[in-house]
Protein backbone atom coordinates (compact mmCIF):
# COMPACT_ATOMS: atom_id res chain seq x y z
CA UNK A 1 0.00 0.00 0.00
CA UNK A 2 1.48 3.73 -0.46
CA UNK A 3 1.01 5.68 2.05
CA UNK A 4 1.44 9.60 2.52
CA UNK A 5 2.06 10.57 5.85
CA UNK A 6 1.47 14.11 7.24
CA UNK A 7 3.08 16.11 10.64
CA UNK A 8 3.57 19.27 11.71
CA UNK A 9 4.48 19.41 15.35
CA UNK A 10 4.48 21.50 18.44
CA UNK A 11 6.97 24.36 16.51
CA UNK A 12 5.05 24.51 13.74
CA UNK A 13 8.43 24.86 11.76
CA UNK A 14 6.91 23.04 8.39
CA UNK A 15 4.10 20.50 7.34
CA UNK A 16 6.56 17.05 6.51
CA UNK A 17 5.14 15.04 4.24
CA UNK A 18 6.59 11.54 3.79
CA UNK A 19 5.74 8.39 1.01
CA UNK A 20 5.90 5.55 1.73
CA UNK A 21 4.93 1.94 0.81
CA UNK A 22 4.37 -0.34 3.55
CA UNK A 23 3.64 -4.03 3.77
CA UNK A 24 2.75 -7.15 6.30
CA UNK A 25 1.33 -6.75 9.78
CA UNK A 26 2.63 -6.66 12.98
CA UNK A 27 1.20 -10.41 13.62
CA UNK A 28 2.48 -13.75 14.21
CA UNK A 29 2.86 -15.78 10.88
CA UNK A 30 2.41 -12.30 8.45
CA UNK A 31 4.94 -11.10 6.26
CA UNK A 32 6.47 -9.13 8.86
CA UNK A 33 6.02 -4.95 8.61
CA UNK A 34 7.74 -3.22 6.27
CA UNK A 35 7.74 1.03 6.13
CA UNK A 36 10.03 1.53 3.03
CA UNK A 37 10.13 5.44 2.07
CA UNK A 38 9.58 6.48 -1.15
CA UNK A 39 9.85 10.68 -1.22
CA UNK A 40 9.78 13.10 1.62
CA UNK A 41 9.80 16.69 1.82
CA UNK A 42 8.89 19.59 4.12
CA UNK A 43 6.56 22.29 3.00
CA UNK A 44 6.91 25.65 4.57
CA UNK A 45 3.77 27.18 6.02
CA UNK A 46 2.89 30.13 4.65
CA UNK A 47 3.87 32.66 6.90
CA UNK A 48 -0.08 34.20 7.76
CA UNK A 49 -1.02 30.60 8.57
CA UNK A 50 1.70 29.99 11.09
CA UNK A 51 0.67 32.81 12.79
CA UNK A 52 -2.64 32.29 12.82
CA UNK A 53 -1.26 28.60 14.24
CA UNK A 54 0.02 30.97 17.26
CA UNK A 55 -2.78 32.80 17.93
CA UNK A 56 -4.43 29.40 18.18
CA UNK A 57 -1.60 28.33 20.58
CA UNK A 58 -2.23 31.22 23.04
CA UNK A 59 -5.98 31.04 23.07
CA UNK A 60 -6.49 33.72 20.87
CA UNK A 61 -9.26 32.63 18.74
CA UNK A 62 -13.08 31.70 19.47
CA UNK A 63 -14.91 28.97 17.83
CA UNK A 64 -15.64 30.54 14.87
CA UNK A 65 -11.84 31.03 14.42
CA UNK A 66 -11.18 28.19 14.88
CA UNK A 67 -13.82 26.31 13.23
CA UNK A 68 -12.16 28.44 9.81
CA UNK A 69 -8.89 27.55 10.84
CA UNK A 70 -9.61 23.70 10.91
CA UNK A 71 -10.72 23.92 7.24
CA UNK A 72 -7.81 26.27 6.63
CA UNK A 73 -5.79 24.04 7.28
CA UNK A 74 -6.99 21.02 5.54
CA UNK A 75 -6.69 22.72 2.39
CA UNK A 76 -2.94 23.75 3.27
CA UNK A 77 -2.16 19.86 4.30
CA UNK A 78 -3.95 18.97 0.80
CA UNK A 79 -2.00 21.26 -1.10
CA UNK A 80 1.46 20.22 1.00
CA UNK A 81 0.73 16.38 0.00
CA UNK A 82 0.04 17.63 -3.78
CA UNK A 83 3.31 19.36 -3.88
CA UNK A 84 5.22 16.77 -2.42
CA UNK A 85 3.95 14.03 -4.89
CA UNK A 86 4.24 16.37 -7.58
CA UNK A 87 8.56 16.79 -6.27
CA UNK A 88 8.41 12.94 -6.41
CA UNK A 89 6.95 12.83 -9.87
CA UNK A 90 3.72 10.80 -8.54
CA UNK A 91 0.30 11.57 -8.97
CA UNK A 92 -2.67 11.28 -6.77
CA UNK A 93 -4.28 7.90 -8.25
CA UNK A 94 -0.79 6.56 -7.38
CA UNK A 95 -1.51 7.01 -3.26
CA UNK A 96 -3.80 4.64 -1.79
CA UNK A 97 -4.18 6.65 1.28
CA UNK A 98 -3.26 9.65 3.61
CA UNK A 99 -2.35 9.44 7.45
CA UNK A 100 -2.55 13.09 8.57
CA UNK A 101 -1.65 13.70 12.16
CA UNK A 102 -3.30 17.77 12.06
CA UNK A 103 -2.02 20.63 13.90
CA UNK A 104 -2.22 19.96 17.93
CA UNK A 105 -3.36 23.24 19.12
CA UNK A 106 -4.59 22.06 22.99
CA UNK A 107 -3.34 19.16 25.07
CA UNK A 108 -5.54 19.43 28.13
CA UNK A 109 -3.50 17.72 31.11
CA UNK A 110 -5.29 17.64 34.34
CA UNK A 111 -3.63 15.74 37.21
CA UNK A 112 -1.13 13.51 35.16
CA UNK A 113 -4.30 12.72 33.08
CA UNK A 114 -4.95 13.48 29.69
CA UNK A 115 -8.75 15.00 29.43
CA UNK A 116 -8.77 15.71 25.88
CA UNK A 117 -7.01 16.81 23.06
CA UNK A 118 -7.53 18.85 20.12
CA UNK A 119 -5.55 18.56 16.57
CA UNK A 120 -6.38 20.85 13.87
CA UNK A 121 -6.57 20.35 9.89
CA UNK A 122 -9.95 18.97 8.19
CA UNK A 123 -9.37 15.35 6.65
CA UNK A 124 -12.71 15.43 4.31
CA UNK A 125 -10.99 18.55 2.94
CA UNK A 126 -7.62 16.59 2.54
CA UNK A 127 -9.51 13.53 0.61
CA UNK A 128 -11.62 15.87 -1.12
CA UNK A 129 -8.80 18.60 -2.62
CA UNK A 130 -6.62 15.06 -3.30
CA UNK A 131 -8.78 12.16 -4.25
CA UNK A 132 -7.46 9.93 -1.43
CA UNK A 133 -8.85 8.08 1.47
CA UNK A 134 -7.55 9.92 4.98
CA UNK A 135 -7.53 8.67 8.10
CA UNK A 136 -6.73 12.02 10.70
CA UNK A 137 -7.68 12.40 14.51
CA UNK A 138 -5.53 9.26 15.72
CA UNK A 139 -5.15 10.44 19.45
CA UNK A 140 -8.28 10.94 20.72
CA UNK A 141 -9.19 7.24 20.23
CA UNK A 142 -5.99 6.40 22.91
CA UNK A 143 -7.18 9.18 25.27
CA UNK A 144 -10.70 7.88 25.05
CA UNK A 145 -9.59 4.53 26.81
CA UNK A 146 -7.24 6.38 29.39
CA UNK A 147 -4.23 6.81 27.54
CA UNK A 148 -2.35 9.68 27.18
CA UNK A 149 -2.90 10.62 22.86
CA UNK A 150 0.93 10.52 23.26
CA UNK A 151 3.91 9.81 22.05
CA UNK A 152 2.08 7.97 19.33
CA UNK A 153 5.12 7.84 17.43
CA UNK A 154 6.04 5.11 19.97
CA UNK A 155 3.98 2.34 17.79
CA UNK A 156 6.65 3.04 14.73
CA UNK A 157 9.41 2.68 17.17
CA UNK A 158 8.07 -0.87 18.63
CA UNK A 159 7.39 -1.89 15.18
CA UNK A 160 10.64 -0.91 13.61
CA UNK A 161 13.65 -0.38 16.05
CA UNK A 162 13.70 -2.95 18.59
CA UNK A 163 17.29 -3.27 20.01
CA UNK A 164 19.10 -6.17 19.34
CA UNK A 165 20.57 -8.27 22.17
CA UNK A 166 23.71 -7.22 23.88
CA UNK A 167 23.22 -3.91 22.27
CA UNK A 168 27.05 -2.11 22.68
CA UNK A 169 27.74 -5.30 24.36
CA UNK A 170 25.47 -4.53 27.50
CA UNK A 171 23.74 -7.35 28.53
CA UNK A 172 20.16 -6.34 28.26
CA UNK A 173 20.99 -3.20 27.04
CA UNK A 174 17.83 -1.05 25.90
CA UNK A 175 17.49 1.50 23.25
CA UNK A 176 15.84 4.93 23.58
CA UNK A 177 14.91 6.69 21.18
CA UNK A 178 14.58 10.51 21.58
CA UNK A 179 12.89 12.37 19.63
CA UNK A 180 13.07 16.49 20.44
CA UNK A 181 10.98 18.65 18.48
CA UNK A 182 9.29 21.47 20.14
CA UNK A 183 8.76 19.08 23.18
CA UNK A 184 10.90 15.94 23.76
CA UNK A 185 9.95 12.65 23.84
CA UNK A 186 11.58 8.95 24.23
CA UNK A 187 10.33 5.36 23.38
CA UNK A 188 12.28 3.16 25.35
CA UNK A 189 12.93 -0.33 23.68
CA UNK A 190 13.56 -3.77 25.59
CA UNK A 191 15.72 -6.42 24.04
CA UNK A 192 14.37 -9.66 22.80
CA UNK A 193 14.38 -12.03 25.71
CA UNK A 194 13.50 -9.27 27.93
CA UNK A 195 10.32 -9.31 29.18
CA UNK A 196 9.70 -6.34 30.33
CA UNK A 197 7.08 -4.08 28.33
CA UNK A 198 8.43 -1.17 26.67
CA UNK A 199 7.89 2.58 27.88
CA UNK A 200 7.30 6.08 26.72
CA UNK A 201 6.40 9.45 27.68
CA UNK A 202 7.21 13.32 27.29
CA UNK A 203 10.57 13.91 28.77
CA UNK A 204 9.68 17.89 29.16
CA UNK A 205 10.67 20.90 26.50
CA UNK A 206 12.55 20.45 23.62
CA UNK A 207 13.37 23.54 21.40
CA UNK A 208 10.15 25.06 22.23
CA UNK A 209 11.83 27.32 25.06
CA UNK A 210 14.91 27.10 23.20
CA UNK A 211 13.54 28.96 19.73
CA UNK A 212 11.39 31.51 22.50
CA UNK A 213 14.79 32.52 23.80
CA UNK A 214 16.66 32.48 20.39
CA UNK A 215 13.68 34.93 19.25
CA UNK A 216 14.31 37.15 22.16
CA UNK A 217 18.24 37.34 22.26
CA UNK A 218 18.10 38.33 18.52
CA UNK A 219 15.46 40.76 18.51
CA UNK A 220 13.31 38.23 16.29
CA UNK A 221 15.71 37.73 13.56
CA UNK A 222 16.16 34.24 14.23
CA UNK A 223 13.39 31.47 14.67
CA UNK A 224 15.52 29.16 16.60
CA UNK A 225 19.30 28.85 17.82
CA UNK A 226 21.10 28.00 14.38
CA UNK A 227 23.36 25.60 14.65
CA UNK A 228 23.63 25.87 18.57
CA UNK A 229 25.48 29.06 18.19
CA UNK A 230 24.12 31.25 20.80
CA UNK A 231 24.32 28.17 23.86
CA UNK A 232 27.86 28.05 22.38
CA UNK A 233 28.61 32.18 23.01
CA UNK A 234 27.16 31.86 26.84
CA UNK A 235 27.80 30.46 29.80
CA UNK A 236 25.49 27.47 31.80
CA UNK A 237 24.79 28.61 35.13
CA UNK A 238 24.22 25.30 37.07
CA UNK A 239 22.50 26.16 39.82
CA UNK A 240 19.51 27.70 37.27
CA UNK A 241 19.15 24.27 35.72
CA UNK A 242 18.88 22.58 39.19
CA UNK A 243 15.96 25.04 40.22
CA UNK A 244 14.42 24.40 36.44
CA UNK A 245 14.57 20.48 37.17
CA UNK A 246 12.56 21.36 39.90
CA UNK A 247 9.71 21.46 38.34
CA UNK A 248 6.74 19.17 39.35
CA UNK A 249 6.56 17.53 35.79
CA UNK A 250 9.48 16.18 35.56
CA UNK A 251 8.87 14.31 38.66
CA UNK A 252 5.99 13.29 37.49
CA UNK A 253 5.64 9.33 36.89
CA UNK A 254 5.33 8.07 33.41
CA UNK A 255 3.34 7.52 31.08
CA UNK A 256 2.91 11.28 31.12
CA UNK A 257 2.38 13.67 28.43
CA UNK A 258 3.15 18.00 28.19
CA UNK A 259 3.11 20.73 25.45
CA UNK A 260 3.23 24.20 25.18
CA UNK A 261 0.24 24.38 27.74
CA UNK A 262 2.64 23.95 30.33
CA UNK A 263 6.11 24.46 28.58
CA UNK A 264 4.39 27.99 27.85
CA UNK A 265 6.17 31.86 26.90
CA UNK A 266 5.02 32.88 30.13
CA UNK A 267 6.89 30.03 32.32
CA UNK A 268 9.94 31.14 29.68
CA UNK A 269 9.33 34.95 30.27
CA UNK A 270 9.38 33.96 34.39
CA UNK A 271 12.51 32.11 33.95
CA UNK A 272 14.27 34.94 31.57
CA UNK A 273 13.62 36.83 34.54
CA UNK A 274 15.72 34.51 36.93
CA UNK A 275 18.10 34.13 34.62
CA UNK A 276 18.41 37.90 34.33
CA UNK A 277 18.18 38.63 37.80
CA UNK A 278 21.44 36.19 38.06
CA UNK A 279 23.46 38.27 35.68
CA UNK A 280 23.19 35.75 32.71
CA UNK A 281 23.22 37.42 29.26
CA UNK A 282 20.40 36.26 26.43
CA UNK A 283 22.81 34.19 24.95
CA UNK A 284 23.76 32.51 28.71
CA UNK A 285 19.86 32.47 29.23
CA UNK A 286 19.72 30.14 25.77
CA UNK A 287 23.06 28.08 27.04
CA UNK A 288 21.08 26.97 30.21
CA UNK A 289 17.84 26.29 28.85
CA UNK A 290 19.96 23.93 26.03
CA UNK A 291 21.47 22.65 29.03
CA UNK A 292 18.14 22.17 30.73
CA UNK A 293 16.44 19.96 27.62
CA UNK A 294 19.75 18.14 27.67
CA UNK A 295 19.98 17.50 31.62
CA UNK A 296 16.00 17.13 31.62
CA UNK A 297 16.34 13.81 29.06
CA UNK A 298 18.94 12.32 31.05
CA UNK A 299 17.51 12.74 34.30
CA UNK A 300 14.18 10.95 32.88
CA UNK A 301 17.06 8.43 31.88
CA UNK A 302 18.14 7.91 35.20
CA UNK A 303 14.47 7.80 36.88
CA UNK A 304 12.69 6.01 34.63
CA UNK A 305 14.67 3.63 32.41
CA UNK A 306 13.67 -0.08 32.94
CA UNK A 307 16.38 -1.60 32.16
CA UNK A 308 20.65 0.07 31.60
CA UNK A 309 20.38 2.56 28.18
CA UNK A 310 22.76 1.11 25.51
CA UNK A 311 22.04 3.68 22.89
CA UNK A 312 20.33 6.77 22.25
CA UNK A 313 19.38 7.28 18.90
CA UNK A 314 17.70 11.26 18.58
CA UNK A 315 15.56 12.72 15.81
CA UNK A 316 13.96 15.80 15.64
CA UNK A 317 15.55 19.22 15.39
CA UNK A 318 17.17 19.49 18.19
CA UNK A 319 19.32 16.96 16.39
CA UNK A 320 20.70 19.07 14.01
CA UNK A 321 21.77 21.30 17.49
CA UNK A 322 25.87 20.25 17.78
CA UNK A 323 25.61 22.23 21.29
CA UNK A 324 22.30 20.48 22.31
CA UNK A 325 23.77 16.98 21.19
CA UNK A 326 27.51 17.80 23.04
CA UNK A 327 25.66 18.90 26.16
CA UNK A 328 23.26 15.69 25.97
CA UNK A 329 26.61 13.05 25.60
CA UNK A 330 27.93 15.18 28.62
CA UNK A 331 25.01 14.87 30.93
CA UNK A 332 24.08 11.43 29.72
CA UNK A 333 27.82 9.96 30.72
CA UNK A 334 27.58 12.14 33.72
CA UNK A 335 23.99 11.01 35.39
CA UNK A 336 24.13 7.35 34.32
CA UNK A 337 27.92 7.47 35.76
CA UNK A 338 29.39 6.00 32.04
CA UNK A 339 29.85 6.75 28.30
CA UNK A 340 26.41 5.94 26.09
CA UNK A 341 26.21 5.90 22.42
CA UNK A 342 24.16 8.67 21.25
CA UNK A 343 23.44 8.60 17.10
CA UNK A 344 21.09 9.75 14.81
CA UNK A 345 18.31 7.46 12.89
CA UNK A 346 20.08 7.90 9.93
CA UNK A 347 23.09 5.21 11.78
CA UNK A 348 19.81 3.28 11.64
CA UNK A 349 19.05 3.26 8.21
CA UNK A 350 15.90 5.71 8.87
CA UNK A 351 15.85 9.68 7.64
CA UNK A 352 15.38 11.46 10.94
CA UNK A 353 13.75 14.32 9.10
CA UNK A 354 10.56 11.68 7.55
CA UNK A 355 10.69 9.93 10.73
CA UNK A 356 7.41 11.22 12.44
CA UNK A 357 5.17 11.60 8.99
CA UNK A 358 6.26 7.78 8.63
CA UNK A 359 5.30 7.24 11.49
CA UNK A 360 1.45 8.64 10.83
CA UNK A 361 1.30 7.09 7.59
CA UNK A 362 1.56 3.72 9.18
CA UNK A 363 -0.99 4.56 11.92
CA UNK A 364 -3.38 5.03 8.62
CA UNK A 365 -1.86 1.88 7.51
CA UNK A 366 -2.87 -0.06 11.09
CA UNK A 367 -6.50 1.81 11.09
CA UNK A 368 -7.68 0.77 7.35
CA UNK A 369 -6.25 -2.81 7.92
CA UNK A 370 -8.01 -3.25 10.98
CA UNK A 371 -5.21 -3.68 13.71
CA UNK A 372 -4.16 -1.29 16.65
CA UNK A 373 -2.59 1.79 16.45
CA UNK A 374 -1.47 2.32 19.99
CA UNK A 375 1.00 0.70 22.47
CA UNK A 376 -0.85 0.80 26.01
CA UNK A 377 2.69 0.45 27.87
CA UNK A 378 3.67 3.67 26.21
CA UNK A 379 0.65 5.96 26.32
CA UNK A 380 -1.19 4.75 29.23
CA UNK A 381 -4.17 3.06 27.65
CA UNK A 382 -6.36 0.41 29.11
CA UNK A 383 -5.84 -1.98 25.98
CA UNK A 384 -4.60 -1.68 22.47
CA UNK A 385 -7.09 0.18 20.35
CA UNK A 386 -7.82 0.60 16.55
CA UNK A 387 -6.68 4.39 16.15
CA UNK A 388 -8.03 7.50 13.46
CA UNK A 389 -10.85 8.27 11.71
CA UNK A 390 -11.39 7.32 8.00
CA UNK A 391 -12.43 10.25 5.97
CA UNK A 392 -13.33 8.47 2.43
CA UNK A 393 -12.22 10.29 -1.01
CA UNK A 394 -12.86 9.01 -4.07
CA UNK A 395 -10.44 5.77 -4.27
CA UNK A 396 -12.52 4.88 -0.77
CA UNK A 397 -14.11 2.01 -2.74
CA UNK A 398 -10.92 0.52 -4.44
CA UNK A 399 -9.18 0.41 -1.12
CA UNK A 400 -11.96 -1.17 0.38
CA UNK A 401 -11.63 -4.39 -2.73
CA UNK A 402 -7.69 -4.11 -2.35
CA UNK A 403 -7.61 -4.75 1.54
CA UNK A 404 -10.61 -7.69 1.05
CA UNK A 405 -8.39 -9.45 -0.88
CA UNK A 406 -5.20 -8.69 1.44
Amino acid sequence: MIVAGVMSGTSADGIDVAIAEITGAPAPGRPRLRVAQRAFATVSWPDDIRALIFDLFAGKAGPDGLCRANFLLGETFARAVLEVLNQAGMTPDMLDLIGSHGQTVWHDVAGGRVTSTLQIGEPAVLAARTGVTTVANFRVADVAVGGQGAPLVSTFDWHMLRPPPKLNRVEGGWRAVQNIGGIGNVTLLPPPGVEAPPLAFDTGPGNVLLDWAAAQATGGQLAYDRDGALARQGRVDESLVARWLAHPYFRQQPPKTTGRELFSTQLAGTWQREATAAGLSPASFVATLTALTAASIADAYDRYAPGPVAQVVVGGGGARNPALMAELKRRLATILRRQVDVCTHEALGIDADAKEALAFALLAYLCVTGKPGNVPACTGATRPQLLGQIAPGANFQRLLVANRTR
